[in-house]
C-alpha cells in the first residue's frame, strides 16, 4: 500500500489537509471518506478503514474538512453545507488527478454529509455509512447545553471531544435546513448502512431510518459490540472488509485480467503479463496465483515479488524444509526453523562476469547446541534448491505460436 499526502483548495479557499491510500497495483477503483464531526482524517476508524480498503485494491481518499485537523481556515465560518461542498472539491481533485470516486463512505456526521453529496457527483455507485445519524440536527446533541447560549448570542464556545470550538448560530440554522432522510430516499446508488447497535453517540434507531428511507439495493452491516468511533482494531478491519466486498458488485471495475491456469506438472509455472504496468504479471504454480512485479525504481509498481526475490525465496523454502524434514527424522525437538536469504553480485574476478552471491542465516526458536547447528548447516548445503544454483544448468528454449 501506498499512503501519500496531497493537498487541494476547499469550498472557503483554504488549502485542504488530506492523505490517499492506495494499493501498488493499479485500483479497482476510488473512494472518499468523510469523518466525523470535530474530527479529522486520522481518527483510527479513518485510517484502519481506508488501509484495510486500499489491500482489498480500493484507493482512498481522506481529508480535512475546513477547519479541522491539518486544513487551514475557520472552523466557525463552517457548516454541514460547506462540508458537502468540500465533499466536492474532493471529487473534482480525484477527478482531475486521479479517477473520479466511484464510492462514497461517510462516517457520523460525514455518513450524513455523503448521502447529500452523493446526488451531486454523478459517478458515484456506491454509498456507505458508519454510525450516520438520519438527521443533520442530531449533532446538536453533542453540545446541548449551549444551544439557547448560540441562537440567543450568535456564538458559543463549546468542548467536543475534550477541545475548544466556536460553534455559530449560522451552523444552527443550516443543520436545521437539511433533510438527509429525503436524501437517502432519493439516492441513486447502491447503500450500505452500518452501525453498531450499541452505539451510544447515534442511536441504532439512526440506522432504521436511513435504511427504510432508501431503495434497493441497500444492505445493513451490524457492527455487533463496536463502538461509535470504530476505535478497536478488528470492528474497523471487519467494517473494510465488508465494504470492500460488498462494493465489488455495485462500484469497482478490475483493472487486472484474470489469472492464468497453471499448466499441468508439479514443477512447472507460468508468467504472463497483465498488460497494466510496464512488467506487472500473473505467476501461476499449482494452486497459487499471485502477482510478480519490478520495484518502483525501475518502472514497476512494487506490486510483487521480483525475480531475484523469488529465487532467493525458492532457496530459503527449500532450505526451511529441508531442514525440518532431516530435523523429524532424527527426532529433534526444535522450535520453528527460519531461512533468511539475501542476494547480491559479488565482484567480477579474471575479466569473468560477477557471481551472484547467496547470502543465508539459519535460526532455531530455542537455539541448538554447537553439534547440531553444525550438522545443519551440513544438511542445509544439501537442499535440492542450493544444489541446483551451485551446479550448472541447461535450459531448453522454444517459442509457441499464441493459439489464442
Amino acid at each position: 500500500m501506498r499512503s501519500e499526502k496531497l493537498e487541494f483548495a476547499g469550498s472557503q479557499g483554504a488549502m485542504l489537509a488530506a492523505r490517499l491510500d492506495r494499493p501498488k497495483p493499479p485500483p479497482r477503483g476510488y473512494a472518499l471518506f468523510a469523518h466525523c464531526f470535530s474530527c479529522s482524517k486520522d481518527t483510527l476508524a479513518a485510517t484502519r478503514v481506508a488501509r484495510e480498503l486500499a489491500g482489498h485494491g480500493i484507493a482512498v481518499l481522506r481529508f480535512d474538512f475546513t477547519g479541522l485537523g491539518h486544513s487551514d481556515g475557520e472552523f466557525a465560518n463552517t457548516n454541514f453545507s460547506s462540508n458537502i461542498d468540500d465533499l466536492l472539491r474532493a471529487a473534482d481533485h480525484l477527478r482531475e488527478h486521479y479517477e473520479a470516486p466511484s464510492i462514497l463512505i461517510g462516517h457520523s456526521l460525514g455518513g450524513a454529509a455523503v448521502l447529500v453529496a452523493a446526488a451531486k457527483i454523478p459517478e458515484v455507485k456506491a454509498v456507505v455509512t458508519i454510525g450516520a445519524p438520519a438527521d443533520a440536527a442530531h449533532v446538536e446533541k453533542q453540545f446541548a447545553d449551549d444551544v439557547d447560549t448560540i441562537r440567543q448570542s450568535g456564538e458559543a464556545r463549546v468542548q467536543l471531544a475534550g477541545r475548544p470550538f466556536t460553534i455559530r448560530k449560522q451552523f444552527l440554522d443550516d443543520i436545521a435546513g437539511q433533510n438527509v432522510l429525503e436524501a437517502a430516499k432519493s439516492l441513486k446508488a447502491a447503500l450500505l448502512v452500518a452501525h453498531a447497535p450499541r452505539d451510544e453517540t447515534v442511536g441504532i434507531d439512526n440506522a432504521t431510518r436511513l435504511f427504510v428511507a432508501a431503495k434497493h439495493p441497500k444492505s445493513f452491516l451490524s457492527l455487533d459490540d463496536g463502538d461509535h468511533l470504530l476505535s478497536g482494531a478488528a470492528h474497523a478491519a471487519h467494517a473494510a472488509k465488508v465494504i470492500a466486498a460488498w462494493a465489488e458488485r455495485y462500484a469497482l471495475n478490475d483493472p487486472l485480467p484474470a489469472a492464468p491456469a497453471s499448466p499441468p506438472g508439479n514443477n512447472s509455472a507460468l508468467v504472463q503479463e497483465t498488460g497494466k504496468g510496464a512488467y506487472l504479471s500473473w505467476a501461476s504454480t499449482g494452486e497459487a496465483r499471485f502477482l510478480v512485479d519490478e520495484p518502483e525504481d525501475l518502472g514497476g509498481f512494487d506490486a510483487g515479488p521480483a525475480p531475484y526475490q523469488l529465487l532467493s525465496t525458492a532457496l530459503a523454502a527449500c532450505t526451511t524444509i529441508t531442514l525440518r524434514m532431516y530435523t523429524d527424522r532424527k527426532d529433534w525437538a526444535l522450535g520453528r526453523i527460519t531461512t533468511h536469504v539475501t542476494h547480491a553480485k559479488g565482484d567480477a574476478e579474471d575479466g569473468q562476469p560477477p557471481r551472484d552471491v547467496f547470502t543465508r542465516t539459519i535460526s532455531v526458536e530455542g537455539g541448538l547446541s554447537a553439534e547440531q547447528s553444525e550438522k545443519l548447516v551440513e544438511i542445509a548445503n544439501k537442499c535440492p534448491v542450493h544444489r541446483t544454483l551451485e551446479r550448472s544448468s541447461h535450459i531448453d528454449t522454444a517459442y509457441a505460436d499464441d493459439e489464442t
